[in-house]
């Protein structure tokens, strides 16, 4: 499935939805749901800065795809990176760095977030987009040496 799919597919899912609690409601099952990283990889350096809550995202590259793995310690801000990573996982880093994200302002996820929740979902799109320009750019040999 391609990224236009599976933002397709988020925008099909939340458009089943009348108001902005059921879509709220929505999120935090996702945010439920989503598999957590390791408390081995809740470090700093994982942490990213500029959202309201604390939300840690790990990247890992097999030299093809890439695989995101997250948490948070709110729930709404989990299920929002957990619609980030449906879209981003898997795929090549030039797909990550080329996607558009449209499906965030289809269903209306921008304008609806609380304006530090904006900047923090913008954060989480920098930092996914970030990891993926540094896999996009680091030499073969040292992609080995990242994976371990």
């Amino acid at each position: 499935m391609t990224i236009q799919e599976t933002e397709q597919q988020i925008i099909d899912e939340f458009a089943v939805f009348d108001d902005w609690l059921d879509r709220y409601a929505y999120l935090i099952d996702l945010g439920r749901e989503c598999p957590t990283i390791d408390e081995a990889d809740k470090t700093e350096q994982n942490l990213i800065r500029g959202c309201q809550s604390r939300v840690w995202l790990s990247c890992s590259f097999d030299g093809t795809l890439l695989h995101f793995r997250a948490d948070s310690d709110a729930v709404i801000t989990r299920g929002i990176i957990a619609l980030l990573i449906r879209a981003l996982d898997g795929r090549t880093p030039a797909e990550v760095i080329d996607a558009p994200l449209s499906f965030l302002d289809a269903i209306g996820l921008r304008e609806h977030l609380s304006p530090t929740r904006s900047n923090g979902l913008t954060a989480m799109v920098k930092q996914i987009k970030m990891y993926a320009l540094a896999y996009s750019i680091m030499p073969a040999k040292d992609q080995n040496t990242a994976q371990q």
